[in-house]
């Protein structure tokens, strides 16, 4: 099957909603793609028409992004685009969505440090909900799991620091300029 890859260049214009679902975390935000050209005449640049996407991500990117994007940051977006029309109160209408395989920040437009995700950290892989035991009662967790990982990922995007989950998870801005760049042309 053929699928339309497409990377692209813009902001974070919500927030990241994440959930977890049965076959892991499920995250999407909706994202702003401005064209921008040079006007000759008034010899500067202007903006041209913003369009809008349906940024959908699944499992580790989904819960990295919940840790690491807020609103207006600029982004890269790569992944699969998918377009799709629905018909809503007697009106069709026209969604496109991309289903990403990579973000990052855009780096044109700021400074990011990366850390490393480990890979052995339960509160980014473990599921809550309910695991069928040998005798088929099953084990009810994930009331107290569920709600430390929520209590997490708000402080992550709060930008609190006190939580060691935000110090293994996503990309975190640097928003002071950086000396030796500050005068570069």
């Amino acid at each position: 099957m053929n699928e339309t890859v497409v990377t692209l260049v813009g902001n974070a214009a919500t927030s990241v909603e994440f959930r977890e679902t049965a076959t892991g975390g499920m995250a999407r935000f909706r994202f702003a793609v401005t064209a921008r050209r040079w006007d000759r005449e008034k010899q500067l640049w202007t903006d041209g028409h913003t369009s809008f996407y349906t940024v959908w991500a699944w499992r580790t990117l989904a819960a990295n992004l919940a840790g690491s994007v807020s609103v207006g940051e600029p982004l890269l977006v790569h992944g699969r685009l998918k377009v799709r029309e629905e018909e809503r109160d007697g009106q069709r209408r026209t969604f496109v969505d991309i289903e990403a395989v990579a973000v990052g920040h855009d780096l044109t437009r700021g400074t990011a440090a990366f850390r490393r995700v480990l890979r052995g950290d339960p509160t980014l892989t473990a599921r809550s909900g309910r695991r069928d035991g040998p005798d088929g009662a099953g084990d009810v967790r994930g009331r107290g799991e569920a709600a430390e990982r929520g209590r997490r990922r708000a402080a992550v995007a709060a930008g609190a620091a006190e939580t060691p989950t935000q110090a293994q998870v996503g990309v975190m801005l640097r928003q002071e300029p950086i000396p030796e760049l500050a005068s570069a042309p």
